[in-house]
């Protein structure tokens, strides 16, 4: 696993991590692909990065440390997530899934109403998924998924990885970096505020929905961030992930579709320092928050930008989830039925890795100045993935229950995943427990 670490640790950074130790066997995740090394390599790698911060505030940050067994814990934290004792609820709708179609497998997700209505209306069948089924089983996969994907909805096609590979949003996938970090105009450099946490006083707003960015957030928050969630009142959510990447993060409401809240943004834009956003590649500059106007509007600020499919190729713009984007790259490829990956890995891994670049990004502008943009995709995590090489597919009977912890919530008791990643100089943790989505006042506390 020290490779895998090296090697993320370097395009992130172009550096050697500092002191880590990395513990546990890689056989806490089933299936042939390293999920547990990229798991743990990405938790260490946030981790790392959140101990350079607490070096600039002149902390010794210790020796960073990173398990697998925890790592796994971590991956599948929606899983793990009980509120009053019981299960959070399930993360999937009704018509989600594989189905089989004429000539292979086709996986639609429908787990918002408006996905839903594509579904029914790209197939000419009622919300029921014994039509859905009957209606895939009729037509090719490719034609399932262009008639969906055309009606405005998310689905994928289960591709071999040569197929993928030679697609050309494969072959675009390809040609981009793990992460992308780069400055995007100039700026003074950072002033950090007194803070015993990497990210004391640093204020981060999170325009993000299902799994990769809340977790971004959530890693932030653990390390001291202010994490600000802004959604929407009338947008639908999975309450069950709400719940479990909530955690130390505020939440308030803002219509992005009114004049009214498009300036209430830019007011909470003007005084953040970080904006995590996960809206598809262009939507954001449509509304006027393009890259060049954010870094106009807050001179310094650090972006991190995630997508499902990457921001090259024709596919940049097409709608995305772990479970898709698994099935378009041949992840889930299996000769008989799909094979996805144990955990939402890809998810996971993008929202550490991105909370590891924000953290990169914010040390440059403390060293530097600058404004910064970070650019990951649950695609070019696969693809990550998948260059790990493989490992044996068998998987040792693993428990977690000395892993969890309890706190309160707007939900009730959580009993939730602890915190990965060890850092001795400032253990991350949170400080709060999930609020419920439009709590809190869309402004910045004092």
């Amino acid at each position: 696993m020290p490779e895998v670490l090296d090697g993320v640790w370097h395009a992130l950074t172009g550096e050697q991590p500092g002191p880590v130790e990395l513990t546990g066997a890689e056989d806490v995740l089933p299936g042939p692909y390293r999920v547990a090394a990229a798991a743990t390599a990405s938790i260490a790698a946030a981790t790392l990065a959140a101990g350079e911060l607490l070096k600039l505030r002149e902390i010794e940050p210790g020796v960073v440390t990173a398990d697998t067994r925890h790592a796994a814990a971590a991956f599948r934290s929606e899983q793990l997530l009980r509120v009053d004792g019981a299960e959070a609820g399930s993360v999937w709708a009704p018509l989600s899934g594989d189905y089989r179609a004429a000539d292979g497998w086709v996986r639609l997700h429908a787990n918002y109403p408006r996905h839903e209505s594509a579904v029914c209306w790209g197939l000419g069948v009622p919300g029921s998924r014994g039509a859905v089924a009957k209606a895939v089983a009729g037509r090719t996969a490719r034609e399932i998924e262009h008639a969906v994907v055309s009606a405005g909805g998310a689905a994928a096609e289960l591709r071999t990885p040569e197929d993928w590979a030679a697609h050309p949003q494969g072959a675009a996938v390809a040609s981009l970096p793990l992460v992308d970090l780069a400055p995007l105009g100039d700026a003074p450099k950072r002033t950090l505020f007194y803070s015993d946490r990497p990210l004391g006083g640093v204020r981060v707003l999170e325009l993000t929905h299902v799994l990769a960015g809340p977790v971004a957030g959530r890693v932030l928050a653990a390390h001291g961030a202010d994490v600000l969630h802004v959604g929407a009142a009338h947008l639908p959510r999975v309450e069950a992930l709400v719940r479990d990447t909530g955690q130390g993060k505020r939440s308030a409401f803002v219509a992005l579709d009114t004049e009214g809240g498009r300036a209430r943004l830019k007011k909470l834009i003007s005084r953040a320092d970080v904006l995590v956003q996960s809206f598809r590649p262009g939507a954001l500059a449509r509304i006027g928050f393009g890259p060049d106007e954010l870094a106009e509007l807050r001179p310094g600020l650090v972006i991190a930008d995630l997508s499902a499919y990457g921001w090259e190729g024709p596919w940049a713009r097409r709608r995305g989830f772990d479970s898709l984007v698994q099935m378009s790259s041949g992840l889930a490829w299996g000769p008989e039925e799909p094979s996805p990956l144990p955990v939402q890995a890809l998810d996971h891994a993008t929202g550490w890795l991105a909370a590891a670049a924000v953290m990169t990004a914010v040390r440059r502008q403390v060293t530097d100045g600058g404004t910064w943009r970070a650019r990951l995709s649950l695609a070019g995590t696969g693809r990550w993935l998948d260059s790990l090489g493989r490992k044996d597919p068998s998987a040792a009977e693993v428990g977690y229950r000395d892993l969890l912890e309890e706190a309160d919530s707007g939900y009730g008791r959580l009993t939730r995943v602890r915190m990965a990643g060890g850092l001795p100089g400032a253990e991350p943790h949170w400080d709060f427990g999930t609020r419920v989505p439009g709590v809190d006042k869309p402004t910045w506390t004092p």
